[in-house]
């Protein structure tokens, strides 16, 4: 967590040493600025190198030290850079491997740079809503160019060193090393050579113009606000840039600064500072140490070629893993295997997916119909359909068939993973692989870990899903998990709502205008509102005290399941998705309203948009209370990555800190004051209830 200082001659180098990527903490920039004045006081060294260990130059800001007075300590990383502006020695950033954020600037703040080939380079500041806040965007232009840095900083995304350094007229890089290895002795060399050079040469002294500042900047400006509509980072950017075009360089550094903080304070920063550090948490569970061995995944099951099924295939087969998908019917399985290919297809059409990349994972899928052809598999995922019953003969059958060591994975998404373990000898192999649909294209695996699962097993399910690019949030056993738990009170919401006067339209445009991608009845239409039916006959008989709008019954009484019927809460004209408002509905839900004697009032979009959001986050406050999910941010990360929750609002539990705690309380209790409401339900959860009194929020 420190900077190393070597003489080599008469070159001094310090090497930023702070795995894994060199982030520029307070005791790597207290030991950077102590070697950078040890040089300068040393006769015999004549030239500075600046490098970084390991497998970074520098990733720019410790995440360790987000938001804590560390990050700010002096010397910050502005002081830093000054100090390397001015030495009386020149400076030589040798960059390689990644050249981040902060790193980048700390090396614009050099007088020359080499670099190696492969070097990933980027100013990715915009991703957690801010601009870049040390130079960046002062520095950057006026040695890119300013379409080139523009188009850098407003897309934070990284751009090889060499196709940096073949831009016309850069001034980026001084000189391109042969190779990673060879960078050192290159960056020494070159060091000597300009040792003797004066006046030493500084970034900022570097002229910085557009031929058509104003137009083009007008340009950027409308194509960023088509592109970031909720966040106001990009915009910044170009405002940023703009100004180093137009400002003398400290006043523009000043500019910068001041849009760099006041965008810290945003809301919007606030979301995606709190999803980055979430994603990381969400892999880290609390009793399973990093070292945990984990078992070898070389081939995968799947059981069930239907939807589901097809799709938590294809995840594997993207990642290079053998699959075999087994039925019980051949028709099944080539209904499944057309399916996927049909997919595939539909990705080469659009250029996203070369025909050999296809043709190499449809090579990796076999199909079967007996158990003995999948007995060696290293996983078995079981997607069939959500009946335990069901699941009780295929995972019985597992247990007789699967080699020792194998794990038995559930895909249900709201059934009981204890229950389903006890069906087998091995309970420890089993656990919950909660896919969300489709399964190919959704983000969101939630693993459910049952009272006996292995610490192995978890740890291989958790690192799998990295290799088939999901987000993992660790659920323990509780009827609907993390996701389904939640979104069965919004959805009980939804219809209060619809008896209280709103219409289903409403509702769904009051959400989707806060951020949602959908409202809550385009989301049954499009789920099948028969799932909610089954799972409310289900509560009927297990929780008769549960209240519910009948309407949601009274449609699917109706026969109108949804997209898949052509008709739900909407009609829908055949081949299309537009959710068209139905006259038919429309008086259903009039009627309804008339047989409870209830007159229709005028809710608000406020109303609706509170309800509906505050049932999330009080029925996750009673999750984390009873040890379900491990943190907030897992919550979070679940809505955010499995059920549309507005990226720019950080996730239900991040919105409630940002409303306020104890003003999502006040509005708990006034709706436990509307009779034709659940009023036990809208008993703010004791969690809430200790935080408001602490003055503490959920996410800390």
């Amino acid at each position: 967590m420190t900077a190393e200082y070597k003489v080599h001659g008469d070159v001094a180098v310090i090497t930023m040493n702070n795995p894994p990527v060199n982030g520029l903490g307070m005791a790597l920039r207290q030991a950077f600025a102590a070697g950078l004045e040890q040089a300068n006081a040393d006769p015999a060294v004549k030239a500075i190198v600046v490098t970084g260990a390991g497998k970074a130059f520098s990733g720019g800001a410790d995440i360790k030290e987000f938001g804590s007075p560390k990050a700010i300590a002096e010397p910050n990383l502005l002081s830093l850079i000054l100090a390397l502006e001015n030495s009386a020695k020149p400076t030589v950033a040798a960059v390689h491997s990644v050249c981040m954020g902060g790193g980048l600037e700390l090396s614009l703040g050099c007088h020359y740079r080499i670099a190696a080939p492969g070097c990933n380079v980027a100013l990715p500041e915009v991703k957690l809503g801010l601009i870049p806040g040390a130079g960046g965007t002062q520095r950057l232009p006026r040695v890119l160019g300013v379409e080139t840095a523009l188009n850098m900083i407003v897309s934070g995304e990284p751009v090889k060193s060499e196709l940096l350094a073949q831009q016309p007229g850069q001034k980026l890089f001084d000189k391109m090393a042969t190779s990673p290895e060879s960078l050192l002795e290159e960056a020494l060399a070159f060091a000597r050579e300009v040792a003797d050079k004066r006046p030493l040469p500084r970034v900022r002294d570097l002229p910085c113009k557009h031929p058509r500042g104003d137009a083009y900047f007008q340009f950027a400006r409308n194509m960023v606000k088509g592109m970031a509509k909720n966040f106001p980072a990009p915009g910044k950017c170009v405002d940023a840039v703009e100004a180093a075009t137009k400002k003398k360089f400290d006043d523009g550094m000043a500019y910068e600064r001041e849009v760099f903080i006041n965008l810290m304070l945003s809301p919007e920063s606030r979301a995606l500072r709190h999803i980055f550090m979430a994603e990381r948490a969400a892999s880290k569970i609390p009793d399973v140490p990093e070292d945990t061995p984990k078992r070898e995944i070389k081939s995968v099951a799947v059981i069930g070629a239907g939807t589901m099924g097809g799709g938590i295939s294809m995840n594997f087969l993207n990642a290079g893993i053998p699959v075999t998908i087994l039925e019980m019917k051949q028709e099944a399985l080539d209904r499944g295997i057309a399916t996927i290919r049909k997919n595939y297809e539909a990705q080469v059409k659009k250029g996203k997916l070369k025909q050999d990349k296809y043709e190499q994972r449809m090579a990796l899928l076999k199909t079967t119909l007996s158990y003995e052809d999948i007995k060696d598999a290293d996983l078995v995922i079981e997607a069939v359909f959500e009946d335990m019953g069901v699941k009780q003969k295929v995972f019985e059958t597992l247990d007789k068939v699967m080699k020792p060591g194998a794990i038995l994975a559930s895909n249900t998404s709201t059934l009981d993973v204890n229950k389903i373990a006890a069906f087998t000898q091995r309970p420890q192999d089993v656990v919950g692989m909660h896919f969300f649909s489709p399964a190919n294209v959704m983000k969101l695996l939630e693993v459910v870990r049952g009272e006996k699962t292995g610490k192995d097993v978890l740890a291989t399910v958790m690192a799998l899903a990295k290799k088939i690019r999901k987000t993992a949030v660790v659920s323990g056993v509780c009827d609907g998990f993390i996701g389904n738990r939640m979104i069965e009170q919004y959805s009980r919401q939804a219809g209060f709502l619809l008896d209280e006067g709103a219409t289903p339209q409403q509702v769904d445009k009051a959400i989707e205008k806060f951020g949602f991608a959908m409202g809550p009845f385009r989301m049954g239409d499009l789920a099948g509102n028969d799932i909610g039916w089954a799972i409310r006959k289900r509560r009927a008989a297990e929780r008769p005290d549960m209240k519910y709008s009948k309407s949601a019954d009274k449609l699917c009484e109706l026969g109108r399941f949804g997209q898949k019927t052509g008709a739900g809460w909407y009609d829908y004209q055949p081949g299309k998705r537009d959710a068209i408002p139905s006259k038919l509905v429309e008086d259903m839900v009039a009627q309804h309203r008339k047989e409870l004697g209830i007159e229709p009032r005028r809710i608000s979009d406020e109303e609706i948009v509170q309800r509906l959001v505050f049932s999330l986050v009080n029925e996750a406050a009673h999750i984390l209370e009873e040890g379900i999910a491990s943190r907030a941010s897992d919550i979070d990360m679940v809505y955010l990555t499995g059920y549309g929750f507005p990226i720019h609002r950080g996730g239900p539990m991040l919105y409630a800190d940002q409303v306020g705690l104890f003003n999502v309380m006040q509005a708990m209790k006034r709706f436990q004051q509307n009779p034709r409401d659940d009023a036990a339900f809208w008993e703010p959860a004791p969690l809430i209830k200790k935080l408001v009194a602490e003055g503490k929020g959920l996410t800390g």
